[in-house]
């Protein structure tokens, strides 16, 4: 049996692992479906100018997290000024929270029924929370909620607030409460001199790709092989199914095996085993990903709005995002006069808007873009292009724990198996939590380190309040 490791998709959690697993001698062979390395946080060159695919930013105050960063990017980083606001109701919302910008865009009465039915939530909570809206509303109030979470939510991921469960919301907004937010308008940072992660953030100059270019390149330094548009057609496990032997590729070619890590989708990698048990492939059939279409406009002009991205709110328009790429580092631009902008739509594989023909949503996003005044009239839009990108946001219906858990449990018992990153494990991570999982699977993998790998997600702390001195490398 080979004693090589095998990582499936070249993301970062994939490169993660396989880049501390190189820098501890280990045999590793990464294998990846598409013609890119980086996964959903890759780069690439457009219009003459540099672009992510959406936006991506490190805010962690994990120490190997930083310590990844640091050993691969070095001093080729910048700090990026933070601005990313809400758009409702055609006024942009200070984020986080500034009470005089809440006081300006909100009508009196408004700003009464926020504080009114707040009252009502804490007179009368609802017990024992079981979805995002029952969660939301819990915390800050069915006004607030219907303001600035519903309807970007539902966007996100086309089923009602009713539907998703309260663990997404437990997990991304659990430290945030009303009280909170309102002490963060009136007082800000005052009393604190240093900036702190929400005010800034460190951006590789050369896009965030870089990051995960630059790993797989030490892989291959070390000894290690990175296959790109080499998609696996499953993993093989012995007659048992409990121990790992390899995988086969598309073609039919066997490689084998001591370790498999995999960060495809979960869902995949269960379809493709034998011998699954018929309650874990119902349970595999419950479970669900959204998917992104991304579409970038070149506008002929420099100065548009100031945010890095925008939240956009408004139930009048689809798209739910928009990035403006030239304003995180000027490295990106290289000097061109032009403002590429990326607009996020989300869908699901079976609508029109994913099978129909890409011009259509193209012409939807110039349409938008103007409706809502990001642009001025007399702006001209000089390119358009399309990137989509299947499978990246996992569903988060009411009770998928009990389904997963059952999934877990069944890959649990395989000896050599380590199924992570957002798509791997089922978790909504950011880049550095799927960073993390790829980082501690390696030190389990080469180490014999008991981490749990499966808590490894969301609910790691994202310590905005982290000083940015003490975050990045020295």
């Amino acid at each position: 049996m080979s004693d090589k490791t095998i990582i499936i998709g070249a993301g970062p959690a994939g490169l993660a692992c396989g880049y501390e697993l190189t820098k501890k001698n280990k045999k590793v062979e990464v294998f990846e479906s598409s013609p890119f390395i980086g996964g959903m946080s890759r780069s690439f060159d457009l219009w003459g100018q540099r672009v992510d695919v959406g936006p991506h930013r490190f805010f962690s105050k994990q120490k190997e997290i930083n310590q990844f960063f640091s050993e691969l990017i070095k001093e080729d980083f910048t700090l990026v000024n933070r601005q990313t606001r809400i758009y409702y109701n055609q006024n942009f919302f200070e984020y986080p929270l500034k009470l005089g910008n809440v006081l300006k865009n909100l009508p009196p009465f408004v700003i009464v029924q926020i504080l009114w039915f707040y009252g009502v939530q804490i007179v009368n909570p609802i017990k024992d929370p079981k979805n995002f809206e029952e969660w939301v509303t819990n915390r800050f109030g069915k006004k607030l909620f219907e303001i600035f979470f519903k309807h970007y939510t539902e966007k996100l991921w086309g089923i009602k607030c009713s539907e998703i469960d309260a663990d997404w919301a437990a997990q991304r907004i659990k430290t945030l409460t009303l009280i909170g937010a309102v002490k963060s308008a009136v007082f800000g940072n005052k009393g604190n001199k240093h900036k702190t992660l929400v005010d800034q953030f460190a951006y590789p100059k050369n896009g965030t790709g870089e990051l995960y270019e630059r790993a797989a390149n030490c892989i291959l330094e070390n000894g290690g092989k990175v296959n790109k548009e080499t998609p696996i057609k499953r993993v093989l496990l012995d007659d048992k199914n409990q121990k790992v032997k390899g995988v086969e590729l598309m073609d039919g070619v066997v490689i084998d095996a001591k370790n498999v890590v995999s960060t495809m989708p979960i869902t995949t990698l269960i379809k493709g085993l034998d011998n699954v048990p018929e309650k874990v492939i119902k349970a595999v059939d419950e479970l669900y990903f959204r998917n992104t279409i991304l579409v970038y406009l070149e506008i002929d002009q420099k100065e548009l709005f100031t945010d890095n991205w925008l939240y956009i709110h408004s139930p009048d328009v689809k798209h739910g995002r928009i990035t403006n790429f030239r304003n995180w580092c000027t490295s990106l631009n290289k000097d061109k006069k032009t403002t590429i902008l990326c607009l996020e739509f989300w869908c699901f594989e079976n609508e029109d808007i994913w099978t129909g023909n890409e011009q259509n949503v193209i012409d939807l996003a110039k349409e938008e873009v103007y409706k809502i005044n990001l642009i001025p009239n007399h702006a001209k839009i000089l390119n358009s292009k399309v990137v989509k990108v299947p499978k990246c946001y996992p569903v988060y219906e009411t009770g998928y724990q009990e389904g997963l858990k059952t999934i877990v449990d069944f890959l649990k018992g395989i000896e050599g198996l380590f199924p992570i990153g957002r798509y791997g494990a089922f978790k909504y991570n950011n880049q550095d939590h799927s960073i993390l999982m790829g980082l501690l699977a390696a030190e389990k993998i080469a180490d014999n380190n008991e981490v749990d790998l499966w808590n490894i997600n969301t609910d790691t702390e994202y310590q905005e309040d982290g000083k940015i001195k003490d975050v990045l490398a020295q």
